[in-house]
């Protein structure tokens, strides 16, 4: 089965390796969008369904929080599985962040065993 994957970060670089992790370790995908922040990324979701949001924490405009929170307002963007994929050292922060329905999280920099592991388990594929 082909997912559609979000990846939400202000760095292209992040964006792209992202992109070749997910290539690397064979998840199977229908179509890879991007977007720079949490207002692109609502703009993304408003023109094409998606399967999986992987986010950074830190961005400008709408950082990743607050697009958390607009996805979880949303009936329509509720279930989508978010990955928190960030820098952030604060425990107490992602923990919040799971309280509030995030999927999970990873801690950059992250192999591609424990990428593979959270993105299997969060779409559903049995490994």
């Amino acid at each position: 089965m082909s997912h559609h994957i979000l990846i939400v970060d202000d760095s292209i670089l992040m964006r792209t390796a992202l992109k070749r992790t997910i290539e690397m370790v064979g998840i199977e995908t229908a179509s890879i969008s991007e977007a720079g922040n949490g207002k692109e990324a609502l703009e993304v979701l408003d023109s094409k369904p998606v399967d999986l949001i992987l986010t950074d924490l830190n961005m400008p405009e709408m950082n990743g929080v607050e697009l958390i929170h607009c996805l979880k307002e949303k009936s329509e963007y509720a279930n989508i599985p978010v990955i928190v994929i960030t820098t952030e050292s604060s425990t107490i922060r992602i923990e919040d962040l799971l309280t509030e329905g995030i999927q999970d999280y990873l801690h950059k920099p992250f192999t591609p065993e424990e990428f593979r592991e959270i993105i299997t388990r969060s779409l559903g594929i049995c490994s």
